[in-house]
């Protein structure tokens, strides 16, 4: 099979990111981004993924980590949709759910081509706390901006708590789990997963 790996950088006056993937890996990582508790989240997204992902990351942190953020989730998009390539049998979809003491996080994936993001935490109005300056909102933005640039659909259900780390870890790891089994060959696919016969 053919390596399904990509190096991408972005640099801008803002931040400087370069991510090097191997979607086939073993879930080795090392992530640099400034930003503590993303590292953190996204050393989780590579073990359960089985993604080998090093990640390396400069931002204007004197004005706060947005621009940084964000950007590290523009280029793993980009870096997950280089790697695809034609998406050849690729199973396409899958869904898990994880827990995390009462959290549980369902995530659902789709490599359609259509980059798309929604949070659903349902009528549950609970306030999330920041931690260390970093906020649900902001992983978000990761997300977010992850998905647009990936063309994956990325669907997720939260119950959240109060903790921020408690509420994203079982986030991530599902995340993981999910674009892990998606990606996966089916040997019986021989052609794109899409009855249109591409998947931009």
């Amino acid at each position: 099979m053919k390596k399904r790996s990509a190096v991408v950088k972005r640099k801008t006056k803002e931040t400087d990111i370069t991510v090097k993937l191997n979607i086939d890996g073993t879930g080795e990582s090392k992530i640099k981004s400034g930003i503590g508790i993303l590292d953190h989240m996204l050393e989780l997204f590579a073990f359960h993924g089985l993604f080998d992902l090093d990640i390396s990351a400069r931002g204007d942190f004197k004005v706060d980590i947005h621009h940084t953020n964000e950007d590290i989730g523009i280029v793993l998009g980009e870096a997950f949709k280089k790697a695809l390539g034609d998406k050849k049998g690729i199973r396409r979809f899958w869904s898990i759910s994880v827990p995390m003491e009462e959290v549980v996080a369902t995530v659902v994936v789709d490599i359609s081509g259509r980059g798309a993001y929604k949070l659903n935490t349902g009528k549950t109005a609970v306030l999330v706390k920041t931690q260390d300056g970093y906020a649900l909102n902001d992983a978000e933005h990761f997300l977010e901006a992850f998905a647009k640039h990936s063309g994956i659909n990325l669907n997720i259900s939260l119950n959240p708590n109060q903790d921020l780390h408690t509420t994203l870890e079982p986030i991530f790891k599902a995340f993981g789990l999910a674009l892990d089994q998606a990606t996966q060959i089916d040997p019986r696919r021989k052609g794109v997963p899409s009855t249109k016969g591409v998947i931009d």
